[in-house]
């Protein structure tokens, strides 16, 4: 496991909040906004520093507090030296964005099983893990928020995704069930199902399967990584304090 800052020294006492797979498309949208919320963020990428650190730049830049840190979320083992090494004892830990994630699409019949087990590890069973790193410094403190990013295909399916479907759908019942085990310790659980966004994964489709998407959707436009921060703002506030084990669908009405 190789962790890398790309700041100064954090502050131990403020608030933060850590967003695994923060260094673009919607992480970079949800650790700019916190930022501006006042939340000192700890953000995680796996393949560009330049990227993470750019993002870094532009919170301090702002007048924030930042860092970056390279980290694999689909090693288990990478992500609780992750917490002992740089979050236990070193920040007050008060939130958790669960939103790196993967695809490695293919049709059912044809998806190798590595690809389905790889998708699976980094979206699903690294939200347990880093979820449960987390809770352990959250019960401490006997509060905390943690948001995970879910998608509109874990509730209504899609072709070509059995793996990432899988994953997203399992990481809606991991989160009420969460909910319910932390909410004694005054710790919320929730999740952000965004529809079609704007991003990186979406930028390779086809000028007629997107028209097609945007014509399922009632608002007739695709979100934007914006849409989803904003919800995630919301989420991660005093103003959701009575929220837990919630589905919030950003979508344009596209699965209501």
């Amino acid at each position: 496991m190789s962790t890398t800052p790309q700041s100064s020294p954090l502050d131990a006492q403020k608030r933060t909040v850590l967003v695994t797979g923060g260094s673009r498309g919607i992480g970079q949208a949800i650790a700019q906004t916190l930022a501006q919320d006042g939340f000192q963020v700890i953000l995680t990428y796996n393949s560009n520093p330049e990227a993470a650190a750019n993002v870094v730049a532009q919170i301090h830049e702002l007048g924030g507090q930042a860092a970056a840190f390279k980290l694999d979320i689909g090693e288990a083992q990478a992500i609780r030296d992750f917490f002992a090494q740089e979050i236990k004892n070193r920040v007050n830990l008060y939130g958790l964005v669960n939103n790196a994630g993967i695809t490695k699409d293919g049709l059912l019949l044809r998806m190798k099983e590595e690809d389905f087990s790889r998708v699976i590890d980094v979206c699903l069973k690294g939200t347990f893990i880093a979820s449960q790193e987390a809770a352990k410094i959250m019960t401490k403190n006997r509060i905390g928020r943690i948001v995970n990013l879910a998608s509109v295909v874990g509730l209504m399916g899609n072709p070509g995704q059995a793996n990432y479907v899988a994953a997203k759908a399992g990481i809606i019942g991991l989160t009420k069930t969460c909910a319910k085990e932390l909410a004694v310790r005054q710790i919320t659980c929730n999740a952000i199902a965004p529809g079609f966004i704007e991003t990186d994964m979406t930028k390779g489709l086809d000028e007629e399967t997107r028209a097609k998407y945007i014509e399922a959707i009632p608002l007739k436009r695709m979100g934007t990584a914006q849409d989803v921060a904003n919800a995630c703002s919301f989420l991660i506030s005093d103003k959701s304090s009575y929220i837990t084990g919630q589905v919030l669908s950003v979508n344009g009405g596209m699965y209501c």
